[in-house]
């Protein structure tokens, strides 16, 4: 569980997310998924929540650990930041479109529910170890 709690662990999955990110940005096309509504938009949210949720992680087990609401503040303009780039990035590759500002929203949206998910992640180890509630 100590490995849990390690925020170098929270960094590097941040990072392995940002490069997988621009890995799939990159690509001409994506492969075909499952026929949903709005699967884009879920996509984007869905990606964006594991990215944001690291981001949290790292910021409240961190040496400096941020107070919860800080750490959401920094998961949400990481995955405004991130996407904005992201978007901006895809109007250079070939067949994809890029600024599409609900894609952005999408990813906005991913920062808020990742947070969210950091936070409950964070106060289960959190009970389960000690006793102690999260903030």
């Amino acid at each position: 569980m100590a490995m849990v709690r390690n925020p170098t662990l929270w960094r590097s999955l941040v990072v392995a997310w940002f490069i997988t990110l621009f890995l799939l940005s990159s690509m001409p096309k994506l492969p075909p998924g499952p026929k949903i509504p709005f699967e884009d938009k879920i996509a984007h949210t869905v990606y964006y929540s594991l990215g944001a949720a690291c981001v949290y992680l790292a910021r409240r087990l961190g040496q400096s650990a941020a107070t919860g609401r800080a750490a959401v503040v920094a998961a949400v303009l990481f995955c405004m930041a991130i996407g904005a780039f992201d978007e901006w990035h895809q109007t250079f590759v070939p067949n994809r479109s890029g600024n599409d500002p609900y894609d952005w929203l999408a990813d906005t949206l991913g920062g808020f529910v990742g947070s969210l998910l950091g936070w409950a992640a964070l106060r289960v180890v959190r009970v389960r170890n000690s006793g102690i509630t999260a903030r």
